[in-house]
């Protein structure tokens, strides 16, 4: 394809901006046509995606949108507002048009009676729009304007029913998180600016001022440790950009970097948002907190991961922060009853695999997994929607019971999901799943370790999910009567259940695809010289040798599941730490929120009393009550004023001659 044809990839971002704009102007007009406008959206995205991936489409020619010159104090600002076309940015393209373009379809069943469905597609084309242009962003700070743009469509549709408090308490939650957590990573952007004095994060332009370090640096400055586990260099002193980098401001670019990943995808202790966000419309929760949104911030690490291995406090920081949000959300979902609920803590759960991965030196694993895990996760939301469609918006999986027979096109998809999730063979999520164990058994034990026990409890509440709601008898009249259904809802649940089974089987060539991208990226910026790849801190194992350990771990505990709940109408484990979360939002609401009340009403009395009080009506009372005094002697009486004078004369005598 020619460079005539490179402005084509400007209507990845062009159709659903425009698509949202004309479904907004007719909010209260025509609904089905705006229906009709974001889902054409979609399928076009898709089309174009599918011409990036498999055919030659170059990136358009980037337009300058800030250019300022630099002094000797600070370097110079050039900003550019362009798309990169790569291996990584085609793989997550497909994701996020293909998933898209489904949930588009499905919420056309989903969204059919609700009065403002012309709102939510509009939502929904703005969702689309942002997190395209995140994906072929060619800086940080185009980055991050698509960044906030997901920020935005994100809490209009989680308040989409805004007349409900708890979805608007949910959505300003949400809100909340991610810019807290926003803060940190401008100040990573910045650091990075200062030391490099490029935004960029092209390849070929982090190649040019990206410090070259030979091989034999590389291992000189390893400890013995890190050597042994492949890790990124660890080098006290560089020069990026002509200043002097040490590795407390590399680590504090690092950290600031993942902070914005820790909000996004939801990571502790930011991962309190998430579970809320499932108040609002199922597709929602689907599209935006399962499959695409939260995974902005592993395909944000992915994309900066030769910049992340430049501290290995850093790199430490984040597999540990990974692994702990994988067991953490597990633990929390074994004792949950919300069918939303549960899903959501499994997605917090396998964000922590992937974040995990990319901070033991596998982003081309953890990219596996973000495109299974899309998949199955979407496949998971989508069948709840139609759970929940079926029985007139019952969310509590004790109250159902006995789908199986009444709803089998959605019972058996649900457990093609949750088998994928659980990570049993031959489905995407065990190929996926074992990359990650392989990665992290490789960098350090214990992260094996807590992954296979994360593992162990994902196939029991995922079993236990599956047991407590589909089968047994049915425990409510809404359970005894449910309804499949319309096909406008199954047809994508039967295409996600297929991708669900497939798309592992392609393992060789996903790890090639994403693998090869890093090894090129990494010899590019000169981390590793040409040819020698065996240095390379990326994970060459494949599967795990030992992939016998993860998958007996996962059976026993979708067997313990299936028989401890099998046949019962209450919950027999009754685990209140983690049926409440860990306490967590119980310890915010206490000590952050509460602590914020308190120190607000501090300051509010020292502002009545103190500072109005006191300092200000207390210097006016004292005007007022001196003014008052003086006023006495203004009696406007001649004769007052000469006795006032006389009394005054005689204590003037008085004090000359007297007082010595």
């Amino acid at each position: 394809m020619g460079t005539e044809h490179s402005y084509i990839g400007w209507f990845l971002l062009i159709t659903p901006l425009a698509a949202s704009v004309a479904i907004l102007l007719h909010l209260y007009k025509k609904h089905d046509m705006a229906i009709f406008a974001s889902i054409g959206s979609a399928v076009i995205c898709f089309l174009i995606a599918l011409d990036v991936a498999f055919g030659n489409l170059p990136a358009p020619e980037p337009w300058t949108w800030i250019s300022l010159p630099g002094s000797s104090e600070s370097p110079s600002v050039n900003i550019e507002i362009g798309m990169i076309f790569d291996a990584l940015s085609k793989g997550m393209l497909l994701i996020v048009t293909g998933v898209g373009m489904l949930v588009h379809i499905y919420s056309y069943g989903y969204m059919k009676n609700d009065p403002g469905r012309g709102r939510f597609f509009g939502g929904l084309s703005i969702f689309m729009f942002s997190m395209t242009g995140i994906v072929l962003s060619t800086n940080l700070i185009e980055l991050f304007f698509f960044w906030e743009g997901v920020g935005l469509s994100s809490y209009l549709l989680i308040g989409f029913w805004f007349t409900k408090e708890s979805a608007a308490a949910a959505a300003n939650k949400a809100f909340v998180c991610n810019r807290l957590a926003d803060f940190g990573f401008m100040i990573g952007i910045l650091t990075y600016w200062l030391l490099s004095g490029s935004v960029s994060i092209e390849p070929a332009v982090v190649a040019n001022y990206h410090p070259a370090i030979s091989l034999a640096q590389v291992q000189t400055t390893l400890t013995p440790m890190e050597q042994s586990l492949h890790h990124g260099p660890s080098i006290n002193v560089r020069h990026i950009g002509g200043i002097e980098a040490t590795s407390f401001l590399l680590t504090i670019m690092v950290l600031g970097l993942f902070l914005g990943c820790v909000g996004k995808s939801a990571m502790f202790p930011f991962h309190v948002w998430l579970p809320d966000a499932m108040e609002g419309p199922t597709p929602v929760s689907a599209l935006i907190h399962a499959a695409t949104m939260v995974a902005a911030g592993v395909y944000m690490l992915c994309r900066v991961y030769p910049l992340l291995i430049l501290s290995s406090t850093g790199m430490t920081v984040i597999a540990s922060i990974g692994c702990f949000t994988a067991i953490f959300a597990a633990l929390i979902a074994v004792q949950q009853n919300d069918i939303k609920r549960i899903l959501a803590y499994s997605t917090l759960s396998q964000l922590g695999y992937m974040v995990m991965a990319v901070g033991c030196g596998g982003p081309d694993a953890a990219m596996f997994h973000l495109s299974t895990h899309a998949f199955f996760k979407a496949l998971l939301f989508l069948a709840a929607g139609s759970v929940i469609h079926a029985l007139h918006d019952e969310q509590d999986i004790w109250k159902m019971g006995g789908l199986s027979k009444k709803i089998p096109l959605t019972y058996w998809t649900f457990l093609i999901g949750m088998l994928a999730l659980s990570g049993f063979p031959p489905f995407a999520g065990f190929f996926s799943k074992d990359y990650i164990l392989s990665v992290a058994y490789d960098r350090n034990p214990i992260f094996y370790w807590v992954g296979v026990a994360a593992a162990f409890f994902t196939a029991f509440y995922m079993t236990r999910l599956v047991v407590v709601a589909f089968l047994g008898p049915a425990r409510t009249p809404a359970a005894e009567h449910p309804h499949e259904s319309p096909p406008v809802m199954t047809i994508p649940l039967v295409l996600l259940a297929i991708l669900s089974l497939v798309g592992g089987w392609s393992i060789v060539g996903i790890k090639a695809h994403y693998h090869d991208w890093f090894v090129s990226v990494l010899n590019a910026v000169g981390l590793v010289p040409t040819g020698v790849e065996s240095a390379i801190p990326l994970a060459e194992s494949g599967i795990f040798p030992d992939w016998l350990v993860p998958l007996m771990t996962v059976s026993a505990g979708a067997v313990s599941a299936f028989f401890l709940y099998r046949g019962r109408d209450r919950d027999p484990l009754n685990i209140k730490l983690l049926a409440h979360k860990f306490y967590c939002d119980e310890f915010y609401d206490r000590n952050l929120v509460g602590g914020q009340q308190r120190t607000a009403r501090v300051l509010n009395w020292m502002d009545s009393w103190i500072l109005e009080g006191l300092i200000i009506r207390g210097a006016a009372y004292i005007s007022v009550g001196v003014g008052e005094v003086f006023r006495l002697f203004q009696t406007g009486s001649l004769q007052t004023y000469a006795f006032i004078f006389s009394i005054g004369g005689v204590l003037l005598i008085y004090f000359t001659l007297f007082t010595h």
